[in-house]
């Protein structure tokens, strides 16, 4: 005789039935390009191979093939990445500010963007290593470059500076606070504040602003 069936026992129903669960792709690309960020940063671009990537990303080779052509294709957009962050860090820091205080928005600009490097730097040095090619990050550079004209324009029209060509002061402040982070690092000295305050002075008195 069958054996009654337990009163306490819960239904078998849909929920009993296990899925394959699938990460979204947004997620999949996410981690697929952390673990490459990782990787290079450890092993360097050259000795990090695609089969490392997707073994600590944890997803098979196809996957990255979904999505990139190549690890340079991976690489270009890990640049892309970093300069968006960049950007992206910098924007909010100087929209914080009123629009009509340029100097304000160039302090702003100043250490939001020495912080978005020292943060960032080893990722940066890997993803831009190849720096003595002639087209090396040409349209990450030319965004921020945009981006620092735009302040110094909108400074302009506020009466903060008198410029006589804009673009070329924003080559000369961009790499001028590369240049002293770059500095900085290689002597370890990575406190934000304690570069950006006087760098950011240095530039105003270089577009004719006196401190107060």
């Amino acid at each position: 005789m069958p054996a009654a069936p337990d009163p306490l026992a819960l239904p078998a129903g849909p929920a009993d039935v296990r899925k394959p669960r699938t990460k979204p792709a947004a997620v999949r690309l996410d981690e697929l390009m952390a673990a490459a960020e990782a990787l290079f940063v450890e092993k360097g671009v050259e000795a990090a191979t695609i089969s490392e990537i997707v073994e600590r990303a944890g997803v098979a080779k196809g996957t990255f093939y979904h999505y990139f052509t190549s690890k340079n294709d991976m690489l270009a957009a890990l640049r892309a990445k970093f300069s968006q962050g960049f950007l992206d860090h910098i924007a909010r820091a100087v929209d914080a500010c009123a629009p009509d205080d340029g100097v304000a928005r160039l302090r702003a600009w100043t250490r939001a963007g020495v912080e978005a490097y020292f943060d960032g730097y080893a990722l940066h040095d890997v993803v831009f290593h190849d720096t003595h090619h002639p087209d090396r990050g040409v349209a990450e550079k030319s965004a921020v470059l945009n981006q620092l004209e735009g302040i110094l324009e909108a400074g302009a029209r506020a009466g903060c500076w008198t410029l006589d060509d804009a673009a070329l002061a924003a080559i000369v402040l961009y790499h001028g606070m590369h240049g002293a982070v770059d500095a900085r690092i290689a002597q370890g000295l990575l406190d934000p504040q304690d570069l950006s305050a006087p760098l950011a002075e240095m530039f105003l008195r270089t577009l004719g602003v006196r401190a107060d």
